[in-house]
């Protein structure tokens, strides 16, 4: 069983599709596309620190700390020639009055992320046709 199928319905859009939700990509018109999704790629950035982001919250709702305010942002740094992926940067900018006891804390309950896992130690990939 397939845990991801995608479909192709034109252009240079792709769309994935897992447990009954749609997952919309397309391309920036200059590389062909009608720009009316995100590229695969920031999803692929979004899903890390969305994935570090669920951490940070339960992390808060199990000490009851606020969240409110609280945001996260991903930047990240590309190698100039080959534009390979160098380095990923998320900074958890705290809500006012935060505890500065946990803020070490909350910065290792982001690093519990499956996805950031995931590309830590990356898995084999096998692609074939069927």
């Amino acid at each position: 069983m397939s845990l991801v199928t995608v479909s192709f319905p034109g252009g240079a859009a792709v769309h994935a599709h897992s447990n009954g939700f749609e997952i919309r990509t397309d391309q920036p018109e200059e590389n062909g596309g009608q720009n009316s999704a995100p590229e695969p790629y920031i999803l692929f950035l979004s899903s890390i620190v969305t994935c570090a982001g669920f951490y940070v919250q339960r992390f808060c709702q199990q000490r009851e700390l606020p969240t409110e305010g609280m945001t996260m942002t991903l930047s990240i740094d590309r190698h100039e020639e080959s534009r390979r992926l160098e380095k990923i940067k998320m900074a958890i900018q705290l809500p006012e009055g935060f505890p500065p006891k946990y803020h070490k804390a909350v910065v290792r309950a982001a690093g519990m992320c499956s996805v950031k896992k995931a590309i830590s130690d990356p898995p084999e990939f096998e692609v074939f046709t069927c």
